[in-house]
């Protein structure tokens, strides 16, 4: 896919400070699990944090290709980081562009493409990962106010976010159009945030539980209308597949430069490992997986721009790519032998970080469903 100037240039942009800036503190955030607060703000004024928020709102109105360029060129440097601005940008901030009212747009959204407060999504549940539907938490009306109850799980974002969306159900008889979808400041009495879990990989971005006890927030946050929550997941997640897709391009990248530069310098039997014809095969593989990954991730987000159904692209870019960069960093740990196993190399914390892509915003046997799903409705 033949890129623009302009998205040539957001790369570009992008890439400079990702590995002047971020490069030089991933590893040590990786052992600290320090949320990268002073990055971020780096970020929003870059504009990296509105991507997707239309200009009216603050934000950078970008199209979807050059927004998944940059991301792919976050994670290449630092994973953590990358989820942080996915989540934020595709999830949250897209989300509440299209489902929100002006009202909301006008309080949150600006404030989100700023910088002032980063965004978390709240669906999944202790019993409730890969079926929404299962999920227990509730949101029952009370006068001019919604009160919610119920526990949500492995949260990105959830101690650090300035609003949640979180799902909930409102009509338990009308199963996926009996939920809905609410607006949940961070610090609303009746939320409480679990401890951090101490996760493999992306360990500077924090993941929580959250618990809401009798949470009271105003009718006028309840985003979209009453009924329309799973509706609203669904299409959050397509963007999210996207991002995971970048994500996923990024780290493989990363894998497979490292991998290189290491090939070139280390020296066995006589001469740089680079020159047996088993590393030079192994290479050329990885950076073909790589390429195959981009391209399916281009082609969604192109589509994206184009204004088409991509919902069965989005979900084969994940796949292909999060099954990708497992493989790609797996053969970069081999290629470094034993010193692959050591934390002093990047290559170990890239094949950390690269685990969860699989599992998370939908795991690969629910995009292969998604996939499905759409080829035999198709026919």
């Amino acid at each position: 896919m033949l890129l623009t100037d302009e998205q040539r240039m957001i790369q570009s942009m992008v890439r400079e400070f990702s590995r002047k800036v971020l490069r030089e503190s991933a590893m040590e955030r990786d052992k600290t699990k320090a949320f990268p607060k002073d990055n971020l703000k780096k970020m929003a004024g870059l504009g990296l944090l509105g991507m997707t928020v239309p200009d009216q709102y603050g934000g950078a109105g970008a199209d979807a290709v050059s927004y998944a360029l940059a991301l792919m060129e976050i994670a290449y440097s630092c994973a953590s980081t990358a989820v942080i601005m996915s989540v934020h940008n595709s999830i949250v901030c897209e989300t509440l562009n299209y489902f929100g009212n002006e009202e909301q747009k006008n309080h949150f959204l600006k404030k989100m493409a700023q910088g002032k407060m980063i965004g978390a999504f709240a669906l999944t549940e202790p019993h409730a990962g890969s079926d929404p539907v299962d999920q227990l938490t509730t949101a029952v009306c009370d006068a001019d106010t919604y009160v919610i109850n119920g526990n949500k799980r492995f949260i990105t974002s959830g101690k650090n976010a300035g609003l949640i969306i979180v799902t909930a159900k409102t009509d338990e008889s009308q199963g996926h159009r009996g939920i809905s979808a609410f607006l949940v400041p961070q610090g609303t009495p009746g939320l409480q945030v679990g401890k951090e879990e101490d996760k493999m990989g992306l360990r500077a971005s924090d993941t929580v539980d959250l618990t809401f006890n009798n949470c009271r927030v105003p009718k006028e946050n309840l985003l979209g209308k009453e009924g329309e929550g799973f509706k609203i997941a669904m299409k959050a997640l397509d963007s999210g597949r996207i991002g995971i897709a970048a994500q996923s391009v990024g780290v493989a990248q990363a894998a497979l430069d490292e991998s290189i530069n290491y090939s070139k310098h280390r020296v066995q039997f006589g001469r740089p490992i680079s020159k047996f014809q088993n590393t030079r095969f192994v290479l050329a593989e990885m950076a073909t997986q790589i390429e195959a990954a981009k391209q399916l991730m281009l082609s969604a987000a192109l589509m994206k721009d184009q204004g088409l159904s991509f919902s069965r692209q989005a979900s084969m870019a994940k796949l292909f790519a999060s099954e990708m960069v497992n493989q790609i960093t797996a053969k970069a740990v081999q290629i470094h032998g034993g010193y692959g196993f050591i934390k002093e190399y990047t290559v170990e914390r890239l094949y950390r970080d690269a685990r969860v892509f699989t599992i998370y915003e939908g795991t690969s046997e629910i995009q292969k469903i998604v996939i499905s799903s759409h080829l035999l409705k198709d026919r």
